[in-house]
């Protein structure tokens, strides 16, 4: 059976930024096939690196839901597959020493799980665009209008069986902005 990793990551009541906590209640209670598990990532690199080690069958594939501020229009989804690579060791310890102290960040996660290799090839990222930095339960008007754009691609990533990209638009290198 194949095995699929939903994974949330953000900050709670943080407007835009916290797209991946809004959606894990909506995400757990989706009838989901046999294989595909959502949980919370927000929980430190390292205690999802030694989760990850201890499965008895590891993940075939990993999607990750977050806020992601690259200088888009708020609301834009972009999908991202992640190929992995590594920066020098000093930059790995540093991010170690930031998730210790309790920061969330997907990068973070993705470069210390990539050190430690506790992922599978298929890695996707669901990232939304998000309107500025401010406390707030509501989300911007931009990302409010996405939730069920998120919510479809999240549900064609987790169910398409294949191991190429579900039936999108064409990729553009490991990128499509939707």
């Amino acid at each position: 059976m194949r095995r699929v990793l939903i994974g949330t990551i953000g900050y709670f009541n943080l407007r835009d930024y916290s797209i991946g906590p809004h959606l894990l209640v909506q995400l757990k209670n989706t009838q989901w096939p046999p294989g595909i598990e959502v949980d919370e990532m927000n929980w430190g690199p390292i205690a999802i690196v030694q989760q990850f080690q201890s499965l008895p069958e590891p993940f075939d594939r990993v999607i990750f839901l977050t806020a992601r501020a690259c200088g888009r229009f708020v609301g834009t989804i972009t999908l991202r597959h992640w190929v992995g690579g590594l920066p020098d060791e000093e930059n790995i310890q540093s991010r170690i020493s930031e998730a210790v102290t309790g920061v969330i960040s997907t990068d973070n996660l993705l470069i210390i799980g990539e050190h430690f290799k506790i992922w599978p090839e298929e890695v996707f990222l669901v990232d939304v665009e998000p309107g500025k930095e401010e406390m707030g339960e509501t989300f911007t008007p931009e990302v409010e209008a996405v939730l069920d754009d998120v919510l479809e691609i999240i549900h064609e990533l987790a169910v398409n069986n294949s191991s190429a990209l579900p039936d999108f638009e064409e990729m553009k290198g490991n990128e499509l902005l939707i």
